[in-house]
């Protein structure tokens, strides 16, 4: 192993969080768990918050552990996470308190006051970003309408992965993939929204520069290095939205110029479905269609639309779990492709399942608030839950080949999603095309990708796909019985509208 370099992923997600070492040798790569270690929102009275300084020592922990067990191999480190969320530095480079978490309330009910300072066609024709109460524009509005006293001293503004490229490397700097997450950032242009923020009254000298993903920030800064032993290292930008590092990491073939025929679904906690774009679409159809266009790798447009996701699944485990009945994922899984198919359906994406006391009665009374028939054990939940998924995706497949104006013969599910095998045999039944899943490590993946052509490893996007392809087995799906489910879309159409 003395001829492998090693590149190591931090990598963040809304539940959990890791250090993943890609260590390299000829022409495949393999992932190594270094370190887990658990993350979740905070309550501090009735707000909730990120433990930044609690995941900042996760990282470190990670990062010593694998200074220890790869010394000098290791090339460089990145961080990716979720989008959306920030935090905010003082005078002197103060952190101004502990980030919010997205799923915080205080942007409940803020459109109308978003939307009276500027209208919605506006704000779209600057961002093309989906609404979704939560994104970083209308957090910061919040903060202002709050009158809250951090905005009245802050002098940097850094997304989440920003923030620890700067405890790294002491050197703040915005990244693209993740800024393109904020509604405060223009994709046509490629600079921050500054016309739309000045009209909201929100401050814009707080931001900073964009910089695309694969930029070398140097070497770790002394504290960060002496305490993780990473003397060496230099630190990479990934993509750090986890998005954009997972759709790095998607085995497609390219095919350049061509109209894209194939489309990615990154699934976990979100399910996000989309394909790539040379270009932002910022239309009419797809602002009322409620799509975004964010950053990808590369410099291409991710044109996507969030759907709900294993959010459904994980919440009722939860809730089961706190009333003493411990179950399994497989055993949830094999529960529910034993319950009867087809029987009841939800809109996954309605707001009653946003954060609901309890998952299982949120999906039970939405069925019955659709006169439909209401699941009682916990199988048929599941069920409900996972086939209704399948119709989002057949829904959004068919918005997507309207947005692009060509068909999409394949679609890619990567992320650990593809663990779940009944979803993506319904994915490929619903929407009546070939799933290709794999691989389930595909944000990590896609972060040491873009260290990797950054450093030199590789030499494009192209050859780290094929680099994907050789590394990683991919499970195929093919549609087995269509028919079912054309009549169950019918009725998902008329719950969604």
């Amino acid at each position: 192993m003395s001829h492998a370099k090693v590149y190591l992923a931090v990598d963040l997600g809304a539940s959990s969080g890791r250090v993943v070492a890609g260590v390299f040798e000829d022409d495949r790569v393999r992932l190594e768990d270094v370190h887990r270690f658990p993350n979740g929102g905070v309550h501090v009275g009735d707000r909730l918050h990120w433990d930044l300084l609690g995941l900042w020592s996760h990282i470190q922990d990670g990062l010593r552990a694998a200074s220890l067990r790869y010394g000098d191999q290791v090339v460089s480190v990145g961080v990716d996470t979720w989008g959306v969320d920030f935090g905010l530095l003082g005078r002197g480079d103060v952190v101004l308190g502990n980030p919010y978490h997205y799923r915080d309330r205080r942007t409940a009910g803020i459109f109308p006051k978003a939307f009276a300072l500027a209208p919605r066609e506006e704000i779209f024709a600057q961002t093309g970003l989906q609404f979704m109460e939560f994104n970083t524009l209308f957090q910061l509005l919040a903060m202002k309408q709050e009158d809250s006293p951090l905005l009245d001293v802050a002098e940097s503004f850094l997304m989440i992965p920003d923030l620890f490229h700067w405890l790294l490397t002491g050197e703040k700097v915005n990244e693209a993939t993740n800024v393109s997450t904020t509604q405060c950032y223009n994709p046509q242009t490629r600079t921050w929204a500054r016309p739309l923020l000045a009209k909201m009254g929100l401050p814009t000298h707080i931001l900073g520069q964009i910089v695309e993903p694969g930029t070398n920030l140097g070497k770790l800064q002394k504290t960060a290095a002496d305490a993780t032993g990473l003397t060496g290292a230099d630190v990479i930008l990934p993509g750090t939205h986890d998005t954009a590092s997972a759709v790095m990491a998607v085995p497609a073939a390219s095919r350049p110029g061509a109209a894209p025929d194939w489309c990615y679904i990154s699934s976990g906690t979100w399910s996000l479905m989309g394909v790539e774009s040379p270009e932002p679409v910022v239309t009419d159809l797809c602002r009322e269609l409620n799509f975004t266009n964010e950053g990808g790798v590369g410099g291409v447009t991710r044109l996507l639309k969030n759907i709900a996701g294993l959010w459904l699944v994980q919440e009722c485990r939860r809730i089961w779990t706190q009333q003493g009945r411990e179950l399994g994922w497989d055993e949830l899984v094999q529960r529910a492709a034993e319950s009867k198919p087809l029987v009841a359906l939800i809109d996954p994406d309605h707001a009653s399942f946003t954060a609901p006391a309890s998952m299982p009665q949120a999906i039970r009374d939405f069925c019955k608030n659709t006169g439909q028939p209401v699941p009682e054990t916990e199988g048929a939940v599941i069920r409900c839950a996972l086939e209704s998924l399948a119709l989002r995706y057949r829904l959004v497949l068919s918005w997507l080949e309207k947005l692009t104006g060509s068909r999409i013969e394949t679609i890619h599910i990567v992320g650990g999603g593809v663990n779940n095998k009944l979803l993506c045999q319904m994915a490929a039944d619903a929407c009546n095309r070939r799933v290709v899943a794999g691989p389930s490590e595909a944000t990590a993946l896609g972060n040491v990708l873009v260290q990797a052509v950054s450093a030199g490893q590789l030499d494009s996007i192209a050859q780290a796909r094929e680099v994907v392809r050789q590394s990683f087995e991919v499970e195929e799906y093919t549609p087995q019985n269509a028919g079912p489910w054309d009549e169950a879309f019918a009725r998902f159409q008329k719950l969604v509208k």
